[in-house]
């Protein structure tokens, strides 16, 4: 009990001795913008080890935060097992957290799958994985954090708007083996990258966007890479696609008439 009734105690001097530490630390000029010629480096070798690959399949298990009721932020999770064939098959099957669901792409069509509830939504698809993609999110809001990494170029994503790069270190922690970890900042977001140093396969991405007021953070882990394995010709669909119900393959937020604005928000429907 002593132990117990000491922690509140040294909790509220260490908070009242971190409020006075940080009131007299002088605000610093941020650094200046640079692209460390070994952080690109790094990056241009991962996006390359991507780029090349025929095929693939990895898993991703994404966090994201979002705030509580009392404020400071909860961590969901949600896991995505991947598959891919160039230029125009992919696969994602997501376990959970939360509703389990299927999505497959086989270069003609793209199915969203809900087997639990016998659902499925169809829709004519754009011939390569980067147009069905836009396609998916433009029609349907269907966006994966992973695209990044699948698609034909993934260094122009990266290097769009990118101001700041720079190599921090190795990590021996992460996924297994050695990494090199590195940061990029550019117009909209900050991210910090875990990619192996030898195999040159990303671990691990955390990412805060500029526009998030709170800084909430958003990670995804890689795991079980296969590169350049045979796929099976069947493996972008799935029986169940045949018997399930069709619903539409539309978007779940409401979409108004062309040439019709939304309604002005009020301070109280902002808060809702």
């Amino acid at each position: 009990m002593a132990v117990l009734l000491t922690i509140p105690a040294n909790a509220q001097t260490a908070h009242k001795a971190s409020k006075s530490a940080k009131a007299s630390v002088p605000t610093l000029p941020a650094p200046a913008p640079v692209l460390e010629p070994k952080a690109i480096e790094i990056l241009k070798a991962a996006c390359a080890k991507l780029a090349a690959a025929h095929s693939m399949s990895f898993t991703a298990v994404i966090s994201y935060e979002n705030p509580s009721r009392l404020g400071p932020p909860l961590i969901y999770t949600v896991r995505d097992d991947v598959t891919l064939e160039r230029p125009d098959k992919l696969k994602v099957i997501t376990p959970g957290d939360g509703p389990v669901n299927e999505f497959y792409y086989d270069g003609k069509t793209m199915s969203a799958y809900a087997p639990a509830e016998n659902l499925v939504a169809v829709a004519s698809a754009p011939p390569t994985i980067d147009a069905m993609l836009e396609a998916a999110h433009r029609d349907a809001a269907i966006y994966y954090p992973f695209t990044d990494v699948i698609v034909a170029d993934p260094y122009e994503g990266i290097a769009d708007g990118m101001t700041t790069a720079f190599y921090i270190g190795q990590s021996h922690v992460m996924g297994g083996v050695t990494t090199d970890m590195v940061a990029v900042n550019n117009n909209w977001v900050f991210e910090q990258l875990w990619i192996g140093a030898d195999d040159k396969l990303p671990r691990m991405a955390r990412a805060v966007f500029h526009a998030d007021p709170v800084g909430l953070r958003h990670q995804i882990e890689f795991s079980n890479w296969q590169i350049d394995q045979a796929v099976a010709p069947n493996a972008f669909t799935s029986p169940g696609l045949a018997s399930a119900k069709r619903i539409s393959f539309s978007r779940p937020d409401p979409q108004l008439p062309p040439g019709i604005k939304p309604p002005k928000r009020t301070a109280s429907s902002k808060a809702n």
